[in-house]
């Protein structure tokens, strides 16, 4: 398999970076699943992995769509999730960040992310990354304007065990500046006794 992705050269060439499952949904939460999908196109050639690779974690948030749909339907609420693999560009993190683009996932190379031209970035970020985003914004300010009250909640999973350390969460919550959501989502999930949740836990690296 070779390590170079043939770059389609356009950003038109990309579908849709993003789904909106229930768009006019009535809840005061927007749902967001950046790591939905595995979806490489096949002209990267799988970034120059196998598919066993392709099906692991490191390419998407098994079970997290599953989830996020169930979700919106429960809720009422409007659902924007990726079409592609979090592999070519990740949704969740900054364009300048190490890692928007990895090049290596845990114990896991990606060939077809070495050494990258600054135009295949610019036409991953323009193909990828700004649709999936302005999505959401526009979704965001269209429900402002129109009164409703609004809050985003991010869903993702996560694997049992990262460079070999077990991680004993059932359940994490994560939050930074504004914990109200958070912190009612942590009463009512530690009120289980079955659940070990974790609240802004992540391993450590290795």
């Amino acid at each position: 398999m070779s390590d170079a992705p043939s770059s389609p050269g356009d950003s038109e060439d990309f579908e849709s970076p993003f789904a909106l499952h229930n768009g006019s949904g009535q809840s005061p939460l927007v749902l967001v699943c950046e790591h939905a999908s595995n979806y490489i196109p096949a002209h990267y050639r799988g970034l120059g992995l196998s598919l066993e690779h392709q099906q692991r974690h490191i390419a998407w948030d098994m079970g997290a769509l599953a989830v996020a749909m169930a979700m919106s339907e429960l809720l009422d609420a409007p659902l924007v999730h990726a079409t592609y693999s979090r592999l070519l560009l990740d949704l969740n993190r900054p364009l300048d960040a190490d890692d928007s683009i990895v090049v290596h996932s845990e114990d896991t190379a990606i060939p077809g992310n070495r050494s990258l031209e600054p135009a295949e970035r610019a036409l991953r970020a323009a193909a990828i990354y700004h649709p999936f985003h302005d999505a959401v914004a526009t979704l965001i300010d269209a429900r402002m304007a129109g009164g409703k009250a609004t809050a985003v909640l991010s869903i993702h999973s996560f694997t049992p065990s990262y460079h070999g350390v077990a991680r004993p969460w059932h359940i994490g919550v994560l939050a930074e500046h504004d914990r109200r959501l958070a912190d009612d989502l942590l009463q009512v999930f530690r009120a289980d006794s079955g659940l070990c949740v974790g609240d802004n836990q992540a391993s450590p690296a290795p």
